[in-house]
């Protein structure tokens, strides 16, 4: 709950949860001039893990470039502080937010002087999509609303203002009884779920989309691509159609608030048999396994809370990984 966050990075300085306000003139609050990052840390024998910390923070400073914001910090230093609100909120794992966005200095809406100000928070966050939606998978229907192009707004970008698009899907789905959203192009062709990327399962082949699909490019995508082909499945990249979503054996949603979450029927429509399958199983337990510092072929994906990556780490380490399931739920 963003209750449990009793301190927050905010512009160079630990600052108590409610003294990290901005002020109403705040360039950001009227227009979502801003970029933001979502990012998870996670609960491992050797301590706290962010994970893809690296990934995260360069896509933030693409976003930032993108829409011409100067990011007053560097890398090294927002990672740092990434650590810093971790440790200072005694979080063992939780979801970590960092965003940049113009503050006051002037209302037109080119932002002119205004500064941009930077902060970081944390809370604990468990399954986005609720407590049984890795296991059972969840409700999704194809919204009214369409995917902006890259033409309108730059989509591989992550900025604060371009949610207004997912919010309009999201409440409309969950007002119509569905868990979540799938959002399609002006012609049809899938582009993601309100906050996730999305890949189907036939005849034993991953397929997901591209940034030519008008989607933001996941971090959690990029990790389930690179796990799907280390368990030598064949993935493959290009445009999806709905009809391909219908007949399809599997499909899933990934992100990093989502992870990997199955999809078990759209527009009430069973996907394959309804429930998640052996592909999306098996993809969850590598997932899980990797986030959790079980699995060490990518161990340079987390970064210890103490600073330290997982190759360093293993140095010290005496005891071995433990072996098993993340989540109850995939112990089969």
């Amino acid at each position: 709950m963003l209750s449990d966050c009793k301190w927050v990075w905010q512009n160079g300085d630990l600052v108590p949860w409610v003294r990290a306000t901005v002020h109403v003139s705040a360039h950001g609050l009227h227009y979502g001039t801003g970029v933001f990052e979502g990012i998870r840390c996670y609960k491992t024998t050797r301590g706290p893990a962010v994970f893809r910390l690296d990934a995260h923070l360069d896509r933030m400073f693409d976003s930032a470039q993108t829409y011409g914001i100067t990011i007053p910090y560097s890398r090294e230093e927002l990672a740092g502080a990434v650590l810093e609100v971790i440790a200072a909120n005694q979080f063992s794992d939780c979801y970590v937010r960092p965003i940049a966005t113009y503050g006051s200095s002037s209302l037109g809406v080119h932002p002119g002087n205004c500064p941009v100000e930077v902060a970081i928070l944390a809370w604990p966050w468990g399954a986005y999509l609720g407590a049984d939606a890795l296991e059972k998978g969840i409700h999704v229907t194809v919204s009214r609303w369409k995917k902006f192009s890259s033409l309108a707004m730059p989509a591989t970008a992550k900025a604060c203002g371009q949610y207004l698009n997912s919010m309009l899907a999201v409440q409309d789905a969950v007002k119509r009884g569905f868990d979540e959203a799938l959002l399609v192009d002006e012609e049809g062709i899938i582009a993601e779920g309100s906050g996730e990327n999305i890949f189907l399962v036939q005849n034993g082949e991953v397929l997901t989309n591209d940034e030519r699909d008008h989607v933001l490019m996941g971090i959690t995508r990029d990790t389930v691509i690179t796990l799907a082909r280390d368990l030598g499945h064949k993935v493959l990249v290009g445009p999806m159609r709905l009809e391909e979503l219908q007949i399809a054996d599997e499909a899933f949603f990934t992100g990093t608030a989502a992870e990997v979450t199955p999809i078990g029927s759209v527009d009430r429509k069973p996907i394959g048999n309804g429930a998640r399958g052996p592909i999306t199983a098996e993809l969850q337990r590598a997932f899980f396994r990797t986030t959790s510092g079980k699995d060490q072929r990518h161990g340079n994906w987390l970064t210890y809370a103490a600073g330290r990556t997982h190759a360093e780490e293993t140095c010290e380490a005496s005891a071995p990984a433990e072996t098993g399931s993340v989540n109850p739920g995939l112990a089969t």
